[in-house]
């Protein structure tokens, strides 16, 4: 039944597909609703009445609002998402998004910091305090494992595995994968755990970086950390937590690391993303696997 009372049902039914069938994160889930969300509510139609001048409409708002087209793309990226939902539902028959094109954005390259500036970095945390060694480890493991801000806040001591030198990450999709830890980050792991705040329920009594009040860390808690690290570092460039896990995969490729053994670590899906983030041409590990080709 085609009534505007459909479309926050079906967006409640979208969002249950997204987090419990394709196993996606809480944030990317409320993400994704919200673009959707935001669509319905700028055509005041239901979703089964939507058409492509709508949401080519939409997104020609949104740019001449200011959203870029990076974003732009990422939200019909959403829209399409919904929309093949309501066909795999049987509610439509044909996906009003596959009409539209997507905003060209080009190849964007993170910043990268050199090995240099991420040593200055994590030596300017003063180490004199509690928090500042918990800093000081939550950094060596941004770095030294490569791992995406919310792996880091969500490590449990438990996935810690000093002897092997290996942690157990629970990455994207609820994907584990097993990565390698050095022993700064376990030496800087240990002389936190010394003076870790006792957490401030079950909940939390597993998890590795806690704040003062004994509850995990959030993104933006690390964010502006980082932040903060860096004026006190001297380093001017503009930088999130993902800067080290992109320095780290960079530096590792510089230093002749395989693509496919750091594209695992990282918990890329696709060798292409591994690329776009290490500044790899594919040229470059495409000549490689020819010189060494048992064909040639």
């Amino acid at each position: 039944m085609n009534t505007r009372a459909d479309a926050p049902q079906a967006v409640k039914d979208f969002a249950y597909h997204l987090g419990i069938e394709r196993k996606m994160s809480p944030n990317t889930v409320a993400s994704y609703c919200s673009d959707v969300t935001g669509f319905l509510e700028y055509t005041g139609r239901p979703p089964e009445e939507t058409g492509a001048d709508e949401v080519a409409g939409y997104l020609s708002e949104k740019g001449a609002s200011g959203l870029s087209k990076r974003s732009q793309a990422r939200l019909l990226s959403a829209l399409k998402s919904f929309f093949g939902f309501l066909i795999l539902e049987g509610r439509i028959k044909e996906d009003p998004c596959d009409r539209v094109s997507a905003p060209k954005t080009g190849r964007r390259i993170p910043e990268v910091l050199s090995v240099e500036e991420v040593d200055r970095i994590i030596d300017s945390v003063d180490t004199s305090t509690w928090n500042g060694l918990r800093d000081c480890a939550l950094l060596e493991v941004l770095y030294g494992c490569g791992l995406r801000v919310s792996e880091a806040c969500e490590l449990k001591m438990s996935s810690i595995y000093p002897e092997e030198q290996f942690v157990r990450v629970i990455g994207k999709g609820d994907k584990e994968r097993l990565v390698p830890i050095g022993e700064r980050a376990l030496a800087a792991i240990a002389s936190y755990l010394e003076c870790r705040p006792a957490p401030a329920s079950q909940g939390c009594a597993d998890v590795l970086f806690l704040n003062k009040f004994g509850e995990g860390l959030s993104r933006v808690a690390v964010f502006k950390m980082i932040k903060r690290q860096a004026m006190l570092a001297g380093v001017r460039k503009e930088i999130s937590p993902h800067t080290f896990r992109h320095s780290f995969a960079t530096h590792l490729l510089e230093r002749g690391a395989d693509l496919r053994a750091v594209q695992e670590m990282l918990g890329h899906e696709s060798i292409l993303t591994t690329e776009i983030y290490t500044h790899i041409d594919s040229s470059t590990w495409q000549s490689a696997i020819l010189l060494h080709h048992p064909r040639r």
